[in-house]
């Protein structure tokens, strides 16, 4: 007997018909035999709403002890509703809050971590052959208070749970059948891969794709809990996130991303001498903005360009910061620029495949694209360009590393 966490969006449980299909579903897995406990969102929209509300009362900046208490009930109407909608179908069902399962967090408000699960209750309710229906995204901290895990947390919650159970699987249920080489929106030709490694998709989260959150990826790759992203309203095959060695060869590139997202800044003029960038970057870093691409160009009369990207949120507390360090060390100028877009390609073909990046900045040179910033990884090349040249560029990129290769094993049609 397999025991399998399975995982329900907001958008597989925006209503009431939505929320009993989901009933359906787990009664079809119990079933087949499987144990199984079950993670779900809030209903679509109603997190949103919540935090309409929040700053309605609490104004820009409501109190986070408070912000979490009110956002967190969005996931308690959803497992009661579930549970509710499971013993309807005569089998039988608790809801559990994150706190009613022990999944104590530190005490970050907003964007709690995971410390630990009390993983007997739960095999407890699971081994009495009760469905477990558990509110994702929160947890509780040492003094009790609700915490809550960030936007994407319920992916978090599952896979912890998953891990703390040792779960056969973590079944991620979304709007999506799987996890695609590029945006299928942008790209027709766009294929569904039937598995990736950890490395990949984390990769693939961090530089745009939205189907999985990165942290949940991170604990899935920590604790060796495979993946499995299906589609809520289909019985097909999704993608498998697994090990590299489970990972089926023969994709050089498996997925070109794209984050339109973040902004520019660049430091002019800067004198190239030891402690400039620790005066810029380590007030940002005591601020909570995390960089990312980062360049600096060294002129002939000895001073230097800084550029790097932020989250566009959070443009204009960098660029005050970035002012601030500039007037300090004596920049010619701080300039600020939300107009570019993060373009990537990703796999881990690419380690043993030499001339991966001559090849892409000819296709993007032979578009009339022009590259601003690089970065690369192992298994990543990522480019800063022009924001209005971002779907040109995902197309041909697709165009030139997927479409183009001599059979695709690990991709399906």
């Amino acid at each position: 007997m397999s025991l399998i966490v399975q995982k329900f969006g907001g958008t597989s449980v925006g209503d009431v018909a939505r929320i009993e299909n989901v009933a359906r579903r787990v009664v079809a897995t119990r079933q087949a035999g499987h144990r199984v406990a079950v993670v779900v969102s809030a209903m679509a929209g109603e997190t949103d709403s919540l935090v309409r509300l929040a700053h309605a009362a609490g104004g820009d900046e409501p109190d986070p002890r408070e912000y979490d208490a009110l956002v967190s009930t969005g996931e308690q109407k959803t497992i009661a509703l579930l549970a509710m909608a499971i013993q309807r179908l005569g089998h039988p069902a608790r809801s559990f809050t994150g706190a009613q399962i022990g999944m104590r967090t530190d005490a970050a408000h907003m964007r709690a971590r995971i410390q630990s699960i009390d993983a007997a209750r739960i095999h407890e309710v699971l081994g009495a052959g009760t469905v477990a229906v558990i509110a994702g995204f929160q947890g509780v901290d040492d003094e009790g208070n609700v915490t809550t895990l960030g936007r994407g947390g319920s992916d978090t919650s599952a896979v912890a749970v998953a891990a703390a159970l040792n779960a056969d699987v973590c079944e991620i249920y979304t709007d999506v059948d799987g996890v695609y080489t590029t945006d299928p929106n942008l790209v027709s030709a766009a294929r569904r891969l039937s598995r990736i490694s950890y490395d990949e998709m984390l990769e693939m989260a961090s530089l745009g794709a939205k189907v999985l959150q990165i942290r949940s990826v991170k604990f899935a790759m920590q604790y060796g809990v495979p993946i499995h992203v299906r589609s809520s309203f289909s019985e097909d095959e999704g993608t498998w996130v697994v090990r590299e060695e489970d990972a089926m060869e023969g994709l050089v590139v498996s997925g070109v991303t794209y984050n339109r997202s973040e902004a520019k800044i660049r430091l002019r003029g800067v004198k190239d001498q030891p402690g400039v960038a620790a005066r810029l970057f380590g007030p940002l870093g005591e601020a909570g903005i995390v960089v990312d691409m980062i360049v600096q160009n060294v002129g002939q009369d000895g001073s230097t360009d800084i550029t790097f990207t932020v989250p566009r949120g959070d443009t204009r507390r960098a660029l005050a910061i970035a002012e601030q360090a500039g007037a300090e060390v004596g920049a010619a100028g701080v300039l600020a620029d939300e107009s570019i877009a993060k373009v990537s390609i990703v796999g881990l073909g690419m380690k043993d495949h030499a001339g991966v990046a001559s090849r892409m900045f000819r296709v993007l040179a032979s578009e009339g694209i022009n590259i601003q910033l690089i970065s690369t990884s192992e298994i990543k090349i990522s480019v800063l360009i022009e924001e209005k040249y971002t779907e040109l560029a995902v197309r041909a990129l697709h165009a030139a590393f997927v479409e183009s290769g001599a059979g695709q094993p690990r991709a399906e049609a």
